[in-house]
């Protein structure tokens, strides 16, 4: 079942709400580890993009993060991790917060955005795999699950190869 959800950007109060969701969704702790690390990185982390949807109550139940990377020289934003609570997966929380997070961005004056994930979620937002506009990674994924959007249609999507914030480690 579906639900019209709120979103919003996180605020401070929201840390452990978000690594709960992160913790529940995802089968080992590191990507909770990996939310704190690009939050305490300042050349990855941007205020404003880490985006919240919330339960009638004001509660985070799903959860979308872009940070700073770039698609060889260009700065671009990579989309990860996004997660909902188990419990209120499939209702569109998720994609509320992923959509909030994209228009947040290109509010902000952003253009590209990158995410690896899985090849049959993504495309809704507007992502298209990534090596048709000659863009890769320094490391083996399938090609399907390296997508790519331009917020802006006067800046097309550059070419070259992904360089994610060091938390990632890629």
């Amino acid at each position: 079942m579906t639900h019209t959800w709120n979103t919003r950007a996180e605020t401070g109060a929201d840390v452990p709400a978000i690594r709960d969701i992160v913790r529940a969704a995802f089968p080992t702790p590191e990507e909770a580890a990996l939310v704190d690390a690009l939050r305490a990185d300042p050349e990855a982390w941007i205020d404003g993009l880490s985006l919240v949807a919330v339960d009638d109550d004001d509660r985070p139940v799903g959860h979308a993060l872009l940070t700073r990377c770039h698609i060889g020289d260009s700065p671009a934003l990579c989309l990860a991790p996004v997660a909902v609570l188990p419990d209120h997966q499939s209702t569109g929380a998720g994609a509320a917060a992923v959509r909030a997070a994209l228009a947040a961005a290109g509010r902000m004056g952003e253009h590209h955005v990158v995410v690896l994930g899985h090849p049959e979620y993504y495309p809704r937002f507007g992502f298209g795999r990534a090596s048709a506009h000659g863009i890769g990674l320094s490391i083996d994924v399938p090609d399907e699950a390296l997508m790519a959007l331009t917020l802006d249609a006067a800046h097309p999507l550059p070419a070259g190869t992904v360089r994610y914030a060091a938390p990632f480690g890629i």
